[in-house]
């Protein structure tokens, strides 16, 4: 299975380094990656992070933009200049950035959320928090769905 799924929260140890959780390095490492790609989320408080592709897969969407746009710098500013790689060490483990921190509010300890083609950092309180809203905003529109269709 290469998708990243579920969430673990791992504990930064005294260097500042927190392991990347078993199945998400099984991905990492099959696919041959010693480094990750880690962008800021423009909507939310956490990291979305991958392998190269995940850059890479941004850069296509950069390239169909026109070079001479505003919104083309912006996004290359946003991909190259607000991104950066993270080393994965040989025990699976990445060390927090003030990078990561500043963005986050982690501070002892990371919780990994799987996003199926990458994954995501959180602060484990932001990531509950925006987990209960996901779930909260999820059950709204079913409920409104079965409303309209008359299955209240």
């Amino acid at each position: 299975m290469n998708r990243f799924l579920g969430h673990v929260t791992n504990k930064i140890d005294a260097k500042g380094r927190v392991s990347v959780p078993a199945h998400f390095r099984s991905i990492i490492q099959t696919a041959g990656h010693t480094e990750l790609y880690a962008l800021r989320s423009l909507h939310l408080p956490a990291l979305d992070a991958g392998g190269p592709e995940l850059l890479t897969r941004f850069d296509k969407r950069l390239d169909s933009e026109d070079p001479f746009a505003e919104t083309s710098d912006d996004m290359s500013f946003y991909l190259h200049a607000d991104g950066g790689f993270l080393k994965l060490d040989g025990d699976g483990r990445i060390t927090v950035t003030d990078f990561m921190r500043e963005h986050t509010g982690i501070s002892s300890d990371v919780t990994f959320a799987g996003a199926n083609t990458h994954f995501q950092m959180w602060h484990p309180d932001k990531f509950e928090a925006h987990r209960a809203k996901v779930r909260q905003r999820l059950a709204e529109k079913r409920r409104q769905e079965n409303v309209h269709a008359g299955n209240s």
